[in-house]
């Protein structure tokens, strides 16, 4: 019995100091704690144990990521007692692991989504946890972003993603060796005709070069952006449908039109005139590292200001010698629409365990300087250097590990915080002049739920890369046979079923955003 009383007086005596241990920490929490979290960006929760968040990023990790994250890790862990693993798809068949992570149950704390990846749909779906009742535990990151934009990303009246606050143009354009033009006395390829006409002289001065970069039929967008002028230049609509900007309701079918037919016999007649390689369809490199590395003379899809800049910037750290020049698609369209709040954002997959500690940390790599820097630009003094108030690379684009954004961080950009390369002066000029010509994007707040047709929409995918992409490279020797193999093939995997239910969920959409 004796012994027994001593146990309880003991097991009391522990429980006392325990108490007074969380009394006492709750007390230094509630002085010096608050303080530094709210220094330092974040309402940050250093409680629970230490978990590790993976973070997931489309395209290829910069060489020197692993020095990155683990000077993140040295403050993510002290600041919010976590580690960070940062994983990239790599840009080889992205939109398929892309889908595999969101389907697979895999844990998942951050990924990266974008009206490309399909964010609207995702979200319509249930694939991401929303976020307004998480967002007031992130008081900083809440304030950051503006109301109106919080409002432009909601699904259903709900919030699944944290755009970036940055406003730009992603409005497409033609990249070319500006070098090689003035030197051959060539045209500025600004219209179909001088496009081609530009490409003639590069396969006649320069037959070892590939004329044209496109590597996977992308291209196709480019040229339809300089033979129709009324049609969307927000981002490529789905299932081969046409939607003019100044007629939203009328949806017509590009495949199997007229148009389309005269477009791919203008493949067909490049690839005759050698501006594909013949393995085009297999060619793993990305269209930028072929502009970039002397490879390939034009790229025509995804060339937004910004990876322009990113182009120029490479080039003039290791070939100063070349020059570069670039075509914005809405000077051939006559009007611009600014990026969409959708356009770059971060969101919470329903695998993610640790909801709470990811977004906890997102509010630091938006709103800490320290973790916003190291993610954008790299190591002070190793990666780069502020020079006059401008983003300085130290060393070149091959010397160096983490170049300007070198983590794809779009998502996070921070105006407050942003460098810029003393090039990027002539983007902000660009910008400037499409603010002139600029109109409200219409198209990218449509969220399209693929449900009911959700097995087409699987095998139309695979009726495109069979049928489809030969004949936008010009591999199919008699196009308009080819034309009608797909469009039949395209017919009995469901595309008038995929058509008609995607139109019909337009025009709802149209109706409940009241445009017209």
């Amino acid at each position: 019995m004796r012994m027994r009383n001593k146990m309880i007086r003991h097991l009391s005596l522990v429980l006392a100091l325990m108490l007074f241990a969380g009394v006492l920490a709750a007390c230094n929490s509630g002085s010096g704690g608050n303080a530094q979290g709210s220094e330092q960006g974040g309402s940050s929760d250093n409680k629970g144990e230490k978990v590790t968040l993976q973070f997931y990023m489309l395209g290829d990790a910069p060489k020197d990521l692993p020095v990155i994250e683990s000077e993140i890790n040295k403050l993510a862990e002290a600041d919010l007692n976590v580690n960070v693993k940062f994983n990239y798809t790599s840009w080889t068949d992205w939109d398929q692991k892309y889908k595999l992570l969101l389907s697979s149950g895999q844990p998942i704390d951050l990924i990266f989504t974008a009206d490309w990846t399909n964010y609207q749909s995702y979200a319509k779906k249930g694939a991401f946890l929303p976020l307004d009742e998480l967002l007031a535990k992130t008081p900083e990151l809440k304030s950051h972003v503006p109301d109106d934009m919080w409002n432009a990303v909601k699904i259903n009246d709900k919030i699944y993603t944290v755009p970036s606050t940055w406003i730009e143009y992603v409005t497409e354009g033609i990249a070319y060796r500006e070098d090689l033009r003035e030197k051959y006395n060539l045209p500025k390829p600004e219209s179909l005709e001088t496009l081609e006409a530009y490409l003639d002289g590069i396969k006649a001065n320069e037959p070892n070069m590939i004329p044209i970069a496109d590597s996977n039929a992308n291209h196709t967008h480019g040229i339809r952006q300089l033979t129709s002028k009324l049609v969307n230049t927000a981002g490529q609509l789905p299932y081969g449908l046409d939607i003019m900007y100044d007629a939203p309701s009328t949806v017509t079918s590009y495949w199997g039109s007229p148009q389309h037919l005269e477009d791919l016999k203008t493949y067909k007649r490049w690839m005759d005139k050698g501006f594909f390689p013949k393995n085009v369809l297999n060619v793993k490199d990305t269209s930028n590292s072929l502009l970039q590395n002397g490879k390939a003379a034009v790229v025509l899809a995804g060339e937004n200001p910004n990876k322009f800049n990113s182009d120029v910037i490479k080039i003039q750290s290791t070939h100063p010698d070349w020059k570069l020049g670039y075509f914005p698609y809405p000077n051939a369209k006559g009007f611009a629409q600014p990026v969409h709040p959708i356009h770059n954002g971060f969101a919470i997959p329903r695998s993610s365990k640790n909801p709470e500690r990811a977004l906890a940390f997102y509010e630091k790599m938006v709103t800490d300087k320290r973790y916003n820097w190291l993610t954008e630009y790299g190591v002070e003094g190793k990666n780069f250097e502020v020079k006059d108030g401008y983003y300085h690379m130290i060393g070149d684009a091959q010397s160096n590990g983490f170049p300007r954004e070198g983590m794809n961080g779009w998502a996070w950009r921070n105006p407050e915080f942003m460098l810029y390369d003393k090039s990027f002066d002539d983007v902000l000029t660009m910008f400037k002049d499409l603010d002139k010509i600029k109109k409200p994007d219409i198209f990218t707040g449509f969220a399209e739920d693929w449900t009911p047709y959700q097995a087409e929409k699987a095998a139309l995918e695979q009726v495109e890369k069979q049928y489809l992409y030969p004949l936008n490279v010009g591999l199919v020797a008699d196009v308009e046979s080819g034309l009608n193999t797909f469009m039949e093939k395209a017919k009995q995997a469901g595309l008038e079923k995929i058509q008609s239910e995607y139109t019909k969920q337009w025009q709802e959409y149209l109706k409940s955003a009241g445009i017209q």
